[in-house]
């Protein structure tokens, strides 16, 4: 129960309206109460007695009861609904800047599906845990307490008798409780595994269909599915073997009160409106008994969920400004990589004693076979890893020693699968500099050869790229990338293979863009087509994670080693 106390931390800042819930619940159990007792005055005393007064005095008491219990119930329901919203609201945002802060590792090692499933599935949960939960806790917690208290009016020997049983009960939602948490948890994983099945398969339903795997994709999804039905089922099978023993146990304790009550009114010991009413105290006894047990195992299934969303939220956030960083001054773009050694999987080196100097304006390009280590050496500038060994310096500066945010506020990136947001193509290029005016966005796109095609689009600079930037074509995705760096205005550049995914002409135009970008900045250029870097003032070929060679173009051509067996290949592949 430690992650729920920690899940009811976040309820402090409205512990007022939930002071107020709370007496609105109790008030409304409390109206529930005074029922039976209308009973044994109905019995002893307007049936047995004759008395009209009585009787006109317990008509007006059942209009008022159910009026001011109406108007508890709609207090009690506003607030805590009011109350759950607000927590899951703030746990949902504390769990989405968790992921933003979290380390690139983390999103290579788990699947987006399974990260959505966090925010949605588990914080569903959550909420019934807070809401429905603690509204019947409270309700069933007061009607029974309450019961108890009536009951001992009436006779406190029954009532003594009558709560023999509750311990048996205790131990029956204990046993039942521990097995309903660990099925609750396989069904919040198997959620998960269904979130991401489902985000994969949607995601690359071009792939899907172009091989038509459309049946194997179903298939994928029906097995899954079948998985999340079992630990359903074995949820329901727990659930519904937990009722009926506690129903059993309270069916013990009303036949005790029938047979030792009804030897009461036959002895005077006890009047007969008032064992009516001890057994339907009794009765309200059972019932709050029977549904706390059943949110027990709610509350139960929950506490999977409670868990798997404190377990991200404790996971340690390993790329992080040290206490004594300090903002990177503005730059002038000197990189340096000093016996850089790094590790994605312990033992597994990527690079190995890497070292390179980078000098201000320079085009730096990395070549090799694929996993040599390239977007490796990319990855660690911008510090979204941190070397094993050795150092990376900007201007003299460790890195490691100045705020990721100053750093990377002066690194521009443009990948190779642009990412836009489904947002209009100004706001796309204006997350570059969000406080850019609409002239400076303009002026981007036109140094990135893109204001042309976006006059041309249907709402102009206002048009809706869609998805992931789907309803453009992929060099109109790139130029806009392109531009949301050119307004960045970065003194360092790093292109992940930014044009190898485009056709001959789309290239032409983005290299274009491309060149007039690296005007004046140090750029780090990974290079798939050898052609987009014949004029790089330093060429560095990877492989084994180890400089292998490095050079003009014209001075490894000469080497005849790595690089111009590269070249050879590719451009005998033109040729052909």
């Amino acid at each position: 129960m430690k992650n729920y106390k920690r899940l009811l931390a976040y309820i402090r800042p409205y512990l007022k309206r939930l002071g107020l819930a709370v007496i609105c619940i109790i008030m409304a159990a409390a109206a529930n109460l005074y029922l039976p007792w209308i009973i044994k005055d109905m019995i002893d005393k307007v049936l047995t007695d004759k008395d009209m007064m009585m009787l006109n005095l317990i008509s007006i008491g059942i209009v008022v009861v159910f009026l001011v219990r109406g108007i508890f119930y709609y207090g009690q329901s506003y607030l805590v609904s009011y109350i759950g919203q607000k927590v899951i609201i703030d746990v949902r945002e504390v769990m989405f800047r968790k992921f933003q802060r979290m380390p690139m590792a983390y999103f290579d090692k788990h699947q987006t599906g399974e990260t959505m499933s966090y925010i949605t599935n588990d914080v569903a949960a959550i909420q019934a845990a807070l809401v429905d939960n603690l509204i019947e806790m409270v309700t069933e917690g007061s009607i029974l307490i309450g019961s108890i208290v009536m009951m001992l009016m009436l006779d406190w020997k029954l009532t003594l008798l009558t709560l023999v049983v509750i311990p048996l009960v205790g131990q029956a939602m204990k046993i039942f409780g521990r097995k309903l948490k660990r099925n609750g948890t396989l069904i919040q994983e198997r959620m998960a595994d269904i979130t991401s099945l489902l985000q994969e398969s949607v995601s690359s339903i071009r792939v899907v269909k172009s091989f038509v795997r459309e049946n194997y994709e179903i298939d994928r999804f029906c097995r899954q599915n079948e998985l999340n039905f079992q630990a359903a089922m074995q949820n329901v099978r727990l659930t519904s073997l937990l009722t009926p023993t506690v129903e059993f146990l309270a069916a013990l304790s009303v036949t005790f009160i029938v047979w030792f009550g009804g030897y009461e009114v036959v002895n005077g010991v006890l009047t007969a409106g008032s064992l009516v009413a001890f057994l339907t105290y009794a009765v309200n006894l059972a019932n709050p008994v029977k549904r706390l047990s059943r949110v027990y195992g709610s509350l139960q299934r929950a506490m999977a969920a409670v868990d798997r969303v404190f377990h991200v939220l404790d996971l340690p956030e390993t790329i992080k400004d040290r206490p004594e960083a300090a903002a990177l001054p503005a730059t002038d773009g000197h990189v340096e990589l000093r016996h850089v050694s790094f590790e994605y999987k312990k033992g597994v080196p990527a690079l190995v004693d890497v070292s390179l100097e980078a000098k201000p304006g320079q085009m730096v390009a990395f070549v090799g076979p694929s996993g040599a280590g390239k977007s490796t050496i990319a990855n660690l500038i911008p510090r979204f890893y941190d070397v094993t060994e050795g150092a990376i310096l900007i201007d003299g500066h460790d890195i490691r020693d100045v705020t990721i945010a100053s750093l990377r506020g002066q690194i521009g990136i443009v990948p190779q699968e642009t990412m836009l947001f489904s947002a209009t193509v100004r706001e796309n290029i204006r997350y570059g500099r969000l406080d850019a005016t609409d002239e400076e966005v303009e002026a981007a796109a036109r140094a990135a050869n893109a204001d042309a095609f976006i006059r041309a689009l249907p709402q102009g600079y206002e048009t809706a790229v869609g998805e992931r930037g789907l309803n453009l074509s992929g060099g109109q995705r790139q130029r806009i990338s392109i531009a949301r760096a050119i307004l960045k205005n970065p003194r360092i550049l790093i292109l992940d293979e930014a044009t190898s995914a485009l056709d001959t002409e789309s290239e032409k135009i983005v290299q274009a863009a491309l060149d007039k970008l690296m005007e004046g900045r140090t750029s780090f250029v990974i290079a798939h087509r050898l052609s987009t870097i014949f004029d790089a003032d330093q060429i560095f070929v990877i492989d084994g994670g180890q400089v292998k060679e490095r050079g003009t173009h014209e001075e490894l051509l000469k080497k005849g080693g790595l690089y111009s067996y590269l070249y050879s290949i590719q451009f005998k592949n033109a040729q052909a």
